[in-house]
């Protein structure tokens, strides 16, 4: 989409836009978004820690992705690492840049937004590999990331509140280039 620039994003200002993307994108409640808020503000004050945002000529957020440098003392850490262990792909979380969230609006998908954010995010990261959770079904968001490079780390993990469960995947940096 020529008409959608990718950028850097001053998430901390524009989380309220973000987070309606991330409702329209993933299906979320006014509940679950005031929830992500703070965690979300929160997130933005770890050291490396980075956004981008993809935006329309008009300057309107049509999707975004931010992630930050892994430790295992964080909360989505000590939740995974149990069944990282148990597959024996523990490591993945020492010298990792966690994708936190990535999405686009429904209308802006299938064009490539997606790619260009999570490449764009990790191309100069100084962590030589990357990994995050993602529902663990077999969706378009996780064929995306298969052909990026990612793959499964540790399935069936449940995170205290989700509905479903998630697959964690991992990938070396820098993550592959996919032909159009």
């Amino acid at each position: 989409m020529a008409d959608v620039e990718v950028g850097p994003l001053d998430l901390a200002a524009r989380v309220d836009e973000a987070l309606a993307v991330q409702a329209l994108a993933f299906g979320l409640n006014d509940e679950e978004i005031g929830i992500r808020r703070p965690i979300v503000l929160r997130h933005l004050t770890v050291p490396g820690a980075r956004a981008l945002g993809a935006t329309t000529r008009e300057g309107r957020l049509v999707g975004f992705v931010y992630g930050l440098p892994n430790d295992r003392t964080q909360w989505w850490s000590t939740v995974v690492e149990p069944y990282l262990h148990r597959a024996g792909t523990d490591a993945w979380l020492d010298h990792a840049f966690t994708i936190t969230e990535l999405h686009v609006h429904p209308a802006h998908q299938r064009h490539g937004l997606g790619v260009r954010l999570i490449t764009a995010l990790t191309d100069d990261v100084p962590q030589p590999h990357s990994i995050l959770s993602a529902v663990d079904t077999e969706s378009p968001a996780r064929a995306l990331y298969r052909r990026l490079g990612y793959h499964d780390l540790a399935r069936g993990v449940l995170f205290p509140s989700a509905p479903q469960p998630y697959a964690v995947m991992g990938a070396p940096l820098p993550l592959l280039r996919l032909r159009r």
